[in-house]
């Protein structure tokens, strides 16, 4: 394999085949845990340590694993790392854990995860497959962390925690599920339009 490839299998998720705003996967995550871009980021990159590390064991032991139990085998390896996750962030920062609560252990059952594990890392090598990994992670972070930024603008007046407007400024309906869908959608319509253009 050529580097060109394999560069192309890593930006394949940060851009073509985006999976929140391209595949539209994971919509759970994308939409209850975004109320602020830290909380979008901090999920982002749990899936993104639970995608590589997935994808690399899936690979390496495609052939050791019969068809009849490939699925549950690949449940198995998946909660493996979304416990370590679970239990780092509980350990090491407490109350992002309490802000993302549920939607950690909730990992497992991502359909962006378990899917890149059957249709990428089943069948292909361990270098592509940790490639397509850190590419969709880092495609699904990108885009939770600008759909939290976006709700915590619009909704707080606040970037990151810091102020940006006045404390009157925001917009409730921005931190309220209504406004995750809202903004979603226009960003989905803006990367349509800009892809369009091209």
């Amino acid at each position: 394999m050529d580097k060109n490839s394999n560069l192309s299998v890593f930006l394949n998720g940060l851009i073509k085949e985006n999976p929140t705003f391209v595949i539209i996967l994971g919509m759970c995550p994308t939409l209850a845990t975004t109320t602020s871009s830290i909380n979008g980021l901090s999920m982002g990159l749990a899936t993104t340590f639970v995608l590589l590390g997935s994808n690399v064991v899936v690979s390496a032991l495609k052939n050791l694993i019969p068809d009849k139990v490939r699925i549950p085998a690949f449940i198995i390896v998946i909660a493996t790392f979304v416990t370590v996750v679970e239990m780092a962030m509980q350990a090491y920062v407490p109350a992002l854990y309490k802000s993302l609560g549920i939607f950690i252990p909730l990992i497992v059952v991502n359909c962006i995860v378990l899917g890149r594990a059957e249709a990428f890392a089943a069948k292909n090598n361990v270098l592509r497959s940790a490639l397509d990994g850190l590419g969709m992670g880092f495609g699904f972070t990108l885009a939770l962390t600008l759909l939290g930024a976006v709700r915590e603008i619009l909704g707080t007046g606040k970037l990151f925690n810091y102020t940006l407007f006045p404390e009157n400024y925001g917009m409730l309906l921005f931190v309220l599920a209504p406004g995750a869908f809202i903004a979603l959608g226009f960003l989905i319509a803006i990367i349509n339009k800009l892809k369009i253009n091209k």
